[in-house]
C-alpha cells in the first residue's frame, strides 16, 4: 500500500448523448401518422429488420406528403438533435419522370405540452409547424446493370431549439421525391457526470443554442477542500466539458487515488502533513502512525522531536555519556577534557554541562559547589570538549560530572548520561587581605592592623607591607 503522485484526470462517458427516440429499436410497427407515406419492413446495413417509411409519387406534380412521429417528451432538453438515415432515388434514373421530381425533403417540428395531435391536427402545413431545414442527399441510387437496386444510405444530423414545452412531434415532408426514411434517432447532448480537479460535476444538459455554454458548479469529493475560486465547468453545445475553473485538493492526511476520483486516508505507516496533491510520505525512522489518514507520525517510546524539528525528520533520542574524561590539576584550578559520546542520539546539537560537587565537607557526602567556583568559558551548554575551572578550595576533594545533552534531552524523563572524575586540589596561596585599619599615627609614624585572610590555605608565615608616597607609586 505504497504512495503515488496522482494527477487530476477527466473521467467521462464516451457518448455525450441521450436518446429520446430511435426507430431502429422498434420491434413492431412504428405507428406514425402518414399523409400518405407507407410503412414497410426493411433491413439496415447489418441486415437487421427495421421499420421504414417510403414514398415515391414522382409522376404527379404538386406533391405534399407528410409523415409525423409519435409524441416525444423532451426530458428537460433545450436543444434537440435529429439523426436521419435515408435513401433517395436519382430523378434522372427514372424513365419519363416529370421535371417536378425532387431529391430533397423537409424536416419540421411542433411543440406541445401533451400528446394532443390527431390525423388532422396540427394541420399539414408550415405554420404551425416550424421548419428545421431542407435535407438533401449526398448520394442517390439508380438502376444498375444487374437490374437490382443498390441502396445508398445517407446520414444527416440537424438540430433545433430552444424548446421549452413538455415535448414535440417531428414531421418529414416530401414534395415530389422517391425516397425511403430508413431510421430516425432523436437525441439531446449532455455533459455526463465527471470528476475533475478533485471535484464532482453532475450530468448537465447542453444549452439551447449550439454555441451556448452552461455553467455547472462542482462539489469537492469527500475529504477534499476547495482551494481556489468556486469550482466551475462549462458544458458546450456538443456535450463536452470545457474551461475548468478552480480546483479541490485532498485534505491533510489524504491522497488522491482511483484515477484521481477519491481522497483516501493515508494507510498505516504513511502520512501527509498538509492539504494538496503531493504524494504521501512514509513515516520517518523511529516513528509510527496511530490511525489511517494521519497528518503526522508520532515518535516511538524513548524517541522525541523538538518543536523546531520538521515532521519529516526522524525521531531522535538522548546521547550516550561522554568518554575519556581527563583532568589536569594546578593547585586550586584544573583543566577538564573529554571526547564526544559514542551515540549522539541521531542529532547534531550535542552540548555539555559540567556539574561540580565538593566532597571535603566532612559530612560523609558531596554537595554542589558554590557560586565562587569559576568556569571558563562557561559551565553549561559547552560546545567544546574542554573547560577551565578555578577558585576551588585547597586540599579538597571534588567530583566533576560531564553530561552530554541534545535538543530532546529535556523531553526525556531520565537524567542525562554523564561521565565523572574525582580530583583533590593542592596547596594554594592565601586569599587577599581584604581590610586594613589605621590604629594610630604621629608626625613621623603610623600604626596599622589587619585581619587574617578569609582563606589562609595553610599556616601563614609572614606578611609583606608595601607603601609609597602619594602620586609617587613608581618609586615606592
Amino acid at each position: 500500500r505504497g504512495c503515488r503522485r496522482a494527477s487530476a484526470r477527466l473521467l467521462f462517458s464516451l457518448d455525450p448523448t441521450e436518446t429520446l427516440m430511435d426507430s431502429t429499436t422498434a420491434t413492431a410497427e412504428l405507428g406514425w401518422t402518414v399523409f400518405p407515406w407507407e410503412e414497410v419492413s426493411g433491413y439496415d446495413e447489418h441486415m437487421n429488420t427495421i421499420r421504414t417509411y417510403q414514398v415515391c409519387n414522382v409522376f404527379d406534380s404538386n406533391q405534399n406528403n407528410w409523415v409525423r412521429t409519435k409524441y416525444i417528451r423532451r426530458r428537460g432538453a433545450q436543444r434537440i438533435h435529429v439523426e436521419m438515415k435515408f435513401s433517395v432515388r436519382d430523378c434522372s434514373s427514372i424513365p419519363r419522370v416529370p421535371g417536378s421530381c425532387k431529391e430533397t425533403f423537409n424536416l419540421y417540428y411542433y411543440e406541445s405540452d401533451a400528446d394532443t395531435a390527431t390525423k388532422q391536427m396540427p394541420p399539414w402545413m408550415e405554420n404551425p409547424w416550424i421548419k428545421v431545414d431542407t435535407i438533401a442527399a449526398d448520394e442517390s441510387f439508380s438502376q444498375v446493370d444487374l437490374g437490382g437496386r443498390v441502396m445508398k444510405i445517407n446520414t444527416e444530423v440537424r438540430s433545433f431549439g430552444p424548446v421549452s414545452r413538455g415535448g414535440f412531434y417531428l414531421a418529414f415532408q416530401d414534395y415530389g421525391g422517391c425516397m425511403s426514411l430508413i431510421a430516425v434517432r432523436v437525441f439531446y447532448r449532455k455533459c455526463p457526470r465527471i470528476i475533475i480537479n478533485g471535484a464532482s460535476f453532475q450530468e448537465t444538459l447542453s444549452g439551447a443554442e449550439s454555441t451556448s455554454l452552461v455553467a455547472a458548479r462542482g462539489v469537492c469529493v469527500p475529504n477534499a477542500e476547495e482551494v481556489d475560486v468556486p469550482i466551475k465547468l462549462y458544458c458546450n453545445g456538443d456535450g463536452e466539458w470545457m474551461v475548468p475553473i478552480g480546483r479541490c485538493k485532498c485534505k491533510a492526511g489524504h491522497e488522491l487515488v482511483e484515477n484521481s476520483t477519491v481522497c483516501r486516508g493515508e494507510p498505516s505507516g504513511f502520512f501527509k502533513p498538509a492539504q494538496g496533491d503531493e504524494a504521501c510520505l512514509q513515516c520517518p525512522i523511529n516513528s509510527r502512525t496511530t490511525n489511517d489518514g494521519a497528518t503526522n507520525c508520532v515518535c516511538r517510546n524513548g524517541y522525541y522531536r523538538t518543536d523546531a524539528d520538521p515532521i519529516q525528520m526522524p525521531c531522535t533520542t538522548v546521547p550516550s555519556a561522554p568518554r575519556n574524561v581527563m583532568s589536569s590539576v594546578n593547585e586550586t584550578s584544573l583543566m577538564l577534557e573529554w571526547t564526544p559520546p559514542r551515540e549522539s542520539g541521531g542529532r547534531d546539537d550535542v552540548v555539555y554541562n559540567v556539574i561540580c560537587k565538593s566532597c571535603g565537607g566532612g559530612r560523609g557526602g558531596c554537595t554542589r559547589c558554590g557560586d565562587n567556583v569559576q568556569f571558563v568559558p562557561r559551565q553549561l551548554g559547552l560546545t567544546d570538549t574542554r573547560v577551565y575551572i578555578s577558585e576551588l578550595l585547597a586540599h579538597t576533594q571534588y567530583t566533576f560530572e560531564v553530561q552530554a545533552v541534545n535538543g530532546v534531552s529535556d523531553q526525556s524523563p531520565y537524567s542525562p548520561h554523564y561521565a565523572s572524575v574525582n580530583i583533590t586540589t593542592n596547596q594554594a596561596a592565601p586569599s587577599t587581605v581584604s581590610i586594613i585599619h589605621q590604629v594610630s599615627r604621629t608626625v613621623d609614624s603610623i600604626t596599622l592592623s589587619w585581619s587574617q585572610p578569609d582563606q589562609p590555605n595553610g599556616v601563614i608565615l609572614d606578611y609583606e607591607l608595601q607603601y609609597y608616597e602619594k602620586r609617587h607609586r613608581s618609586s615606592s
